[in-house]
């Protein structure tokens, strides 16, 4: 029906007043023909929902009484009493948004929350203009059909176009301008000169998101959406006339130091996460514009989409395509979710799940599985995949799924930052407990293999297991393991089979720490002793104590007192047992190996000193240096100075220079010495000590050959000379002390000659406490780390954390049993997570190593300890989940290989963009999608193309 034709009807229609069923036959005839005409640059306009719903309540109200006719009476519903009136004038204040900037060049805003089916429908221009002339009213809010996609035929209206805030420099103007993202940067600099007053020729404009310059924008015919122009972006309206006085040198010599005026597609994956608003496409979110306005016009056909879909804000409606590409659909960032959207489009791009939730899948539902969500959570997940393999390429609003999330899963709600790979695990969880097809669990108590053939226990656990477990995502996603533990008592061997749905590899992370840590006896029975154990990461100080006593050989009736250096004296004791061996910072910690005390015991710490020059070297003091002794000491309220010095004299036999015992190069085989010195030695000192005391106390050094000059700090601080103390019995008190353990401080003060009968360096020698172990092959700062190398990490044997301790059956007792994982079974789909961020009490930190993974052809064929198996174990990779930047601002995005067109896709939000295989790996790699390769399918499929060749009703029922 043509023009001139058309204006006589509208004035025939004008001199009278049609009937309700006239209005409704010729909107729909209306209708179908703009379904097949509609192309780029149509217009749409939009009209609020309350008035479109009484004008349909209006137009139907003869389906809804009792009508008579030749073939009898049928009554369809109410009667004419309580039929449905004409609709006053259209109204569509309740769309618009009054307060709108004052800095805002639009004169009309709308609302940023409205949604298409809830709030508005979407008109073809000749249906507004009939409805407009029968009812008038207003305002009119018309909007322009764009190009969405690859395909010419893949159609949007752009229900919001682009929010862009100029910003004019150097005078610091500012205005708000509204365009098509498919609109070419020539407009928007027309439009920002406009706006402005300025002259087209002395003016430059910047991509300037984050308010930092990215790109200059003179490629004047590329389209907003090509130069990723996101809504509520900053522009920058630079005048050229003061580029050479800016501080880049100007608008060219800014283009140089960008190195390229054309933003990189890949650019954008390291920005950080846009608000709800930055990120939205503001196109409109019905499935189908044919769907407002069908031929069949009844109340329910009119009325877009299903309450399910209401809430897909800001997407994008899709008009009479043909063959459009599929599963190129972005989702919208609500505020901080680009974990989920990562996550969600590797989930969805998984071809086995695509294909199962595009079908049938709700007979499989558990209604009433209780470890799971009562389905909710596979159809909100169903619902929104099949959104994002609807044809074309638009953004999808994940709200409806982020509010069932949230429901289930209450650490994702709100809009905080979280972890992709969190969210992926409780997703396949809930998933396969919502669809698992086992409605009654059988109790099955698991057999010890009790020696019998490997393949005969798997089989079994696996066959047990699938009797409680059995869903899509055990089919596809999950494996089996071969744990093996053995005791380190009784060498008892336990092997388990047990399910894993995904491998968490660690990054060259050790899984213990090797402790090196000086060793002191008390009974002078050796020399202090490096000593090397290796403790688990996360271990305790109760764990590191027992190794250590293992290694030392700690008898019955001895233990270990472990003991923090500082400034060559005892900081403090390491008591607690349970303090985290991370915690212990201090490099200055050493072991001492003492008697079990009594309740008449107290500890004697003797701390070493040398004179040594003060100030301009004439004058000499006591410093102290090496480490302290320690010494256990009976007390029953009295002491004497011979049985201090008795005591430390044992402790030092060891260090004795003796022609017959020992060269000044001690060996570490000090027991045989010492039974042969303890006796003459002491002896020999408590002469020395004796006579030295009969002369008066003499200290000059010169003279005395053996004796050791000690003195005592009593409690108050006073130091007592051991040499002059009589014979008598004299009261010892604790010193003051930063642990709960009592020891008296004594001094030993070291004449030059005393170093002339003992050997005192092993006392100055500290090892190194702390470094990370067990020994790691050694990479250069820029040499990769392989996948293989992980996995050899992930699967070697180790001994069990503190907090895991196993049961042993055959001690009956706990103990921390060595642990070997072994790959048993593998699923058609294999997660891998790499585990980049660590967390302890004290630090977070992410790992930035770069993971050499391969993209074609990862070989388990060796992993797998299943050796009845023949087949090549070989997988390919088809998607990952990307984490750029650091722990406390980073961002996902999700790198998707779409298998029909082979070809590698980065999925940034709202954002999809084509990119090459080589791009793929980087060292933001996070978790890595495999899929098997099978000799009978080299090209996997992921349903796209035969739901293409179907009506597109499929991909949204």
């Amino acid at each position: 029906m043509d023009c001139m034709t058309m204006a006589p009807e509208r004035e025939r229609e004008r001199e009278r007043e049609l009937t309700p069923e006239e209005e409704r036959t010729l909107i729909r005839d209306i209708c179908a023909a703009a379904e097949v005409q509609t192309k780029e640059g149509d217009t749409f306009y939009l009209i609020t929902s309350r008035w479109w719903q009484s004008w349909l309540d209006f137009v139907n109200q003869d389906m809804n009484v009792t009508v008579s006719n030749g073939y009898g009476s049928h009554n369809y519903g109410s009667p004419c009493s309580s039929s449905p009136k004409r609709p006053f004038a259209i109204d569509n204040s309740d769309l618009i948004n009054d307060a709108t900037s004052e800095i805002s060049n639009v004169d009309i805003e709308l609302h940023e929350t409205l949604v298409e089916g809830r709030d508005y429908i979407l008109l073809p221009q000749e249906v507004w203009d009939r409805l407009h002339g029968w009812y008038g009213g207003g305002p009119t809010l018309p909007r322009k059909t764009i190009n969405s996609g690859l395909s010419q035929t893949d159609l949007s209206i752009e229900v919001y176009p682009l929010r862009l805030q100029l910003l004019l420099t150097p005078k610091r103007g500012q205005a708000i301008i509204r365009i098509s993202k498919k609109e070419t940067v020539r407009e928007l600099h027309r439009k920002a000169c406009e706006v402005f007053d300025l002259i087209l020729d002395n003016v430059c404009i910047w991509d300037y998101y984050g308010h930092q310059k990215h790109d200059l924008m003179n490629d004047m015919e590329k389209t907003l959406d090509d130069a990723n122009i996101q809504m509520d972006q900053d522009i920058l309206v630079e005048v050229l006339g003061d580029c050479n006085g800016t501080t880049d040198g100007g608008c060219m010599s800014s283009v140089q130091e960008n190195g390229s005026n054309e933003r990189d597609s890949g650019s954008l994956a390291a920005e950080p996460c846009r608000s709800s608003i930055s990120v939205a496409e503001g196109l409109s979110t019905s499935k189908n514009v044919s769907r407002s306005c069908s031929s069949e016009i009844s109340q329910s056909q009119l009325l877009t989409s299903p309450s399910s879909e209401l809430d897909t804000v800001h997407a994008t409606s899709t008009v009479a395509t043909r063959g459009p590409p599929v599963g190129l659909n972005g989702l919208l960032n609500l505020g901080n979710t680009c974990f989920m959207n990562s996550a969600i489009q590797c989930l969805v791009h998984t071809p086995e799940l695509a294909r199962y939730f595009r079908e049938d899948y709700h007979k499989e539902i558990n209604w009433k599985n209780p470890l799971g969500m009562v389905g909710e959570l596979a159809m909100a997940f169903g619902d929104l995949l099949r959104k994002l393999w609807g044809p074309g390429r638009t953004s999808v609003s994940p709200r409806p799924f982020k509010a069932k999330l949230a429901r289930f899963a209450p650490q994702f709600s709100g809009y905080n930052q979280h972890d992709s790979q969190e969210l992926l695990a409780f997703l396949l969880d809930g998933l396969h407990e919502d669809l698992n097809r086992v409605k009654h669990r059988p109790y099955i108590k698991s057999k010890d293999a009790d020696g019998r053939p490997d393949e005969e226990v798997a089989d079994e656990y696996w066959a047990n297991h699938i009797a409680r477990n059995n869903s899509i995502i055990v089919d596809v996603c999950q494996g089996q393991y071969k744990s093996t533990l053995v005791c380190p008592v009784c060498r008892k061997v336990s092997v388990t089979f047990d399910p894993f749905m995904y491998l968490s590899l660690p990054l060259q992370s050790p899984s213990a720490n090797s402790m090196t840590i000086l060793v002191f006896t008390s009974d002078g029975s050796a020399l202090p002793t490096p000593c090397t154990v290796n403790v688990p990461k996360q271990g305790r100080c109760k764990d590191l104590i027992q190794v250590l006593s293992n290694a030392c050989s700690v008898k019955g009736g001895e233990k270990l007192i472990l003991a923090e250096i500082r400034d060559h004296k005892i900081h403090q004791f390491v008591e607690d047992p349970m303090l985290p061996v991370s915690n212990i910072k201090d490099e200055h910690l050493v072991a001492y190996k003492v008697p079990k005390l009594d309740k008449k015991s107290i500890l004697l710490q003797f701390v070493h000193r040398r004179e040594e020059p003060e100030g301009n070297g004439s004058i000499k003091a006591w410093k102290p240096y090496g480490m302290p002794l320690l010494a256990p000491f009976s007390y029953d309220g009295a002491a004497r100075s011979a049985d201090i010095q008795r005591a430390l004299l044992t402790m030092l036999i060891p260090m004795l220079q003796s022609e017959k015992s020992q060269p000044a190069s001690l060996s570490n085989s000090c027991p045989r010495m010492a039974s042969h010195a303890t006796d003459q030695d002491i002896s020999m000192n408590e002469e020395c000590a004796e006579s030295d005391h009969k002369d008066g106390g003499n200290h000059d050094r010169e003279e005395a050959d053996c004796h050791l000059f000690l003195e005592l700090v009593d409690e108050n601080n006073q130091l007592i000379d051991l040499s002059t103390v009589e014979e008598k019995s004299f009261k010892l008190l604790s010193s003051s002390s930063s642990s709960s353990s009592s020891s008296i401080l004594v001094f030993i003060n070291w004449y030059q000659k005393d170093f002339q009968n003992y050997d005192t360096r092993r006392l100055e020698i500290l090892p190194e406490v702390y470094k990370y172990g067990p020994p790691l092959p050694k990479r250069s700062r820029g040499e990769p780390l392989s996948l293989y190398t992980c996995l050899d990490a992930f699967l070697r044997e180790e001994p069990l954390v503190p907090e895991d301790m196993w049961f042993c059956p055959k001690c009956k007792e706990q103990r921390q049993a060595s642990k070997k994982l072994d790959l048993w079974r593998l699923p058609e789909v294999l997660v891998i997570h790499l585990k980049r961020f660590s967390f302890s009490r004290s630090t977070k930190q992410k790992l930035e190593t770069f993971v050499n993974f391969p993209i074609h052809d990862l070989d388990l064929t060796d992993y797998l300890a299943n050796k009845s198996n023949s087949q090549r174990q070989t997988y390919e990779l088809y998607a990952l989940s990307n984490h750029y930047g650091s722990m406390a601002s980073g961002h996902y995005t999700a790198h998707i290989k779409l298998f029909e067109e082979n070809r590698w896709y980065n999925f940034d939000d709202s954002h999809v963009s084509p990119i090459n295989e080589e791009e793929v790996k980087s060292a933001a790699a996070y978790v890595l999608f495999y899929r098997r390769v099978r000799a009978d399918n080299p090209s996997p499929s992921n349903g796209a193309q035969s739901c293409a060749n179907q009506s597109h009703s499929l991909c949204h029922r």
